[in-house]
């Protein structure tokens, strides 16, 4: 598998022991916390400040392992009015297998632009099309 039209992740990452479950693989709620990550960075070009609002459906397709490097790349999905939805896919590159890279997942994660109160604020940088 190669990276997504020639994209550029938002985060990538060694995965290490401390990150492992009861299994040996690494535990789901690290792989859903470097998602929300991806997402929330890919938010900055329109947003300042945003809040998790919802993550969808999360399937993982493939475990990952100790050593692995996962990557998250990011594409935004919509932009409303005080929204904006990323689209997060994720791929595992096998250690030691340097030319073995599997998809782990995708998800959709809604984050809310909010001002220092936390209030939800319009968003005003776009560059995409408003749904």
């Amino acid at each position: 598998m190669t990276e997504p039209n020639n994209q550029q992740p938002a985060i990538r990452v060694v995965m290490m022991p401390r990150d492992t479950n009861p299994m040996g693989t690494i535990f789901g709620g690290i792989i859903l916390s470097y998602i929300d990550q991806a997402g929330a960075i890919a938010t900055r070009p329109y947003c300042d400040l945003v809040v998790t609002v919802k993550m969808n459906e999360v399937v993982f397709h493939a475990p990952v392992y100790v050593g692995d490097i996962v990557s998250f790349y990011t594409t935004v999905a919509r932009i409303g009015r005080t929204s904006i939805t990323i689209k997060v896919l994720v791929t595992a590159e096998r250690w030691r297998k340097t030319d073995e890279t599997v998809k782990v997942t995708e998800a959709e994660v809604v984050y809310v632009n909010v001002d220092e109160k936390r209030q939800p604020t319009p968003i005003t940088r776009t560059d995409a099309t408003r749904s």
